[in-house]
């Protein structure tokens, strides 16, 4: 099973020898592939080899390229997750408002009951406000109940002053967080078959992630967790590394303790499940605690 979380961030030669990934630079070092859960370039001085490439995406290891600032800006996806992918994308086109409904208003229930309890953890009152706001959901989230949530949480997490649309250490922070969860839950959704363009609820004709979208928004509020309580003043080569303890986090899910990347797994596969039988009961969500 891949668990380690690989980052290059000085000029290096990568290259695939018997099974491992070679990472020649001031020295060199050896990682067998298929312990990798994610792979992250920081450096675009770096060089791979083509052979390299087509063995991470064989042994299914997300691959995230970062640019010149060292921010996340591009992911290796293989064109064929799974061995019956066209049945799986005609299936997804053909899930109906109902069905999409309902697992979406799951995802957002799930999503505000996990905001409300970073605020209760942390002595904020208007954990309160939220989980009043979970018994107002109505199908599909019709009354916004998603939106006027997130106002009252932010707000409470990092100040009344506080907006998503700022250039602030708090918000880059934010958006490196999410993108880490966005790229596992590509790789996933790539993984069984389906296409991440079409979503249930994100319909941007310019996202070309709207499934990943929709599927991440319960496991944003890990990352809200941990920039709250690191608080950056700044955010630069350090707190980036720092962020990338979100993926050795350990959640409960199914009953078990499990790294976030296979709480991914398991909660994605059972979305599809809930998806293609018509049930939405069948979605597995991660807990923090039993």
């Amino acid at each position: 099973m891949s668990w380690r979380t690989v980052v290059v961030s000085r000029n290096a030669k990568l290259d695939y020898e018997n099974g491992y990934l070679v990472i020649r630079g001031e020295e060199t070092k050896r990682i067998f592939i298929n312990e990798i859960e994610l792979l992250m370039l920081e450096n675009t001085a770096v060089a791979m080899t083509g052979y390299l490439l087509a063995e991470l995406v064989r042994n299914k290891v997300k691959v995230i390229f970062c640019d010149q600032k060292r921010n996340p800006c591009a992911e290796l996806i293989p064109y064929y997750g799974s061995y019956d992918t066209s049945a799986k994308v005609r299936s997804q086109i053909q899930w109906s408002d109902d069905v999409k409904g309902s697992v979406w208003t799951e995802i957002v229930s799930d999503k505000i009951r996990k905001q409300a309890e970073v605020l209760l953890r942390h002595g904020k009152a208007e954990g309160d406000k939220l989980q009043e706001y979970l018994t107002e959901i109505s199908f599909g989230d019709a009354t916004n109940r998603e939106g006027h949530a997130a106002k009252v949480y932010f707000n409470a997490l990092f100040g009344k002053k506080f907006t998503r649309a700022e250039d602030t250490p708090t918000n880059a922070a934010l958006n490196y967080g999410y993108s880490l969860i966005l790229s596992l839950f590509a790789r996933e959704i790539s993984a069984n078959g389906y296409i991440t363009q079409l979503g249930l609820f994100h319909d941007n004709m310019f996202n070309q992630f709207n499934l990943a979208s929709d599927l991440m928004e319960p496991f944003r509020p890990l990352v809200d967790e941990l920039v709250l309580v690191n608080m950056p003043d700044k955010f630069e080569t350090e707190e980036k590394h720092q962020m990338l303890e979100l993926l050795e986090q350990e959640v409960f899910i199914n009953g078990r303790k499990e790294y976030l990347g296979n709480a991914v797994k398991i909660y994605t596969h059972s979305v599809f499940d809930a998806l293609e039988d018509k049930d939405a009961s069948l979605i597995r969500f991660y807990q923090n605690e039993l």
